[in-house]
Formats: structure tokens, sequence, C-alpha cells
């Protein structure tokens, strides 16, 4: 079977009976436009995204009938999990991680990214406090995929970040 587009999500469907099927994805696997792949009860699925920015994520419905349903689940994966204590933390570890052009996330006020020992080890030496966790990574940052430019300010998520983190003039 191809798919070139999701149905909606299983949290906004009625399931009437019908069986779930998962096709398990890596959360990187979820911005392939083009990929075969075999859900849990063995149904081939061919994704053939045609448009720029379709991504699959957790709950997507992928097919329907009057028998069955396929779902989208991320897996979850190794991952170093930072709890910034401000505004300002937050936005240095977001900086400091999309600078070195690693997929960065945030869930639960929590920044994630996927487990490397270096990035690890390097987040440890400057402060972060970071934790090794079995996590879902969902909710991936477009902003750290987007072409950019060093060394000019402009209106980064940093700068952004750094201006609401600023002391107000009263």
């Amino acid at each position: 079977m191809t798919i070139s587009e999701t149905l909606g999500t299983i949290s906004d469907s009625t399931i009437n009976g019908k069986s779930i099927d998962y096709l398990d994805l890596e959360w990187f696997e979820s911005t392939k436009r083009i990929q075969r792949k075999k859900t849990r009860q063995g149904e081939d699925v061919a994704i053939k995204f045609l448009r720029e920015g379709q991504r699959l994520r957790e709950g997507d419905i992928l097919f329907e009938n009057e028998k069955k349903i396929i779902v989208v689940n991320i897996l979850e994966t190794e991952t170093i999990v930072i709890s910034p204590s401000s505004m300002l933390e937050m936005g240095t570890v977001c900086y400091e991680i999309g600078n070195k052009h690693i997929p960065l996330f945030i869930q639960e006020d929590k920044v994630l990214l996927p487990f490397e020992m270096p990035m690890f080890r390097w987040l440890e030496v400057s402060g972060f406090k970071p934790e090794k966790q079995s996590v879902k990574l969902l909710n991936l940052l477009k902003s750290n995929v987007e072409p950019h430019g060093h060394g000019s300010l402009g209106s980064t998520i940093f700068t952004k970040i750094l201006k609401m983190a600023a002391p107000k003039d009263e």
C-alpha cells in the first residue's frame, strides 16, 4: 500500500471495534519523505510524501478501512534530557546544541536530543546537568534544520529568548 498523506490522528478518530496495526518508526524516520516499512502485523507500507515539510507524527493514521487502522508509533530512544532552571539557561543550551547542528526537541519544559556520549560529556562539563533516559522524541524543533548564517545576530531563536529573559526597565 502506498501512503501519500495522513488521514488524521488516532486521538481524533473513533475506532468502533477496528483492529489497530502500528507502524513503528525511529524518530529520524518521521521526517523521511520516501520510505518502505512493515507494520507490526507484517503489512507492507510505502510512504511517498510529495510536498516539502510533510512528516509523520505519533498517532497519525496512515490507512483506515472498515476492519483496520494503521497508526504511526514513534519508538523510544536513548536520549539526553536537560531540565533548564531558567529561560536564560534554556536559551543558552538550545543555542549551543543548535550551533552544533544536532536535532533538538522540546517536550514538557525539557530540552531533549538523541544520545551521543561526547555531547553528554560536553553538557556535563558545561554545567547543564544532563540525564540519560529512554524517551519518545516527538517534538522536533524545525529551527535547527533551517539554513542560517553565523556571525550576524539577526532574529534567531537565541536572541529572542535572550530578549525575553532580559530584565525589564520600569
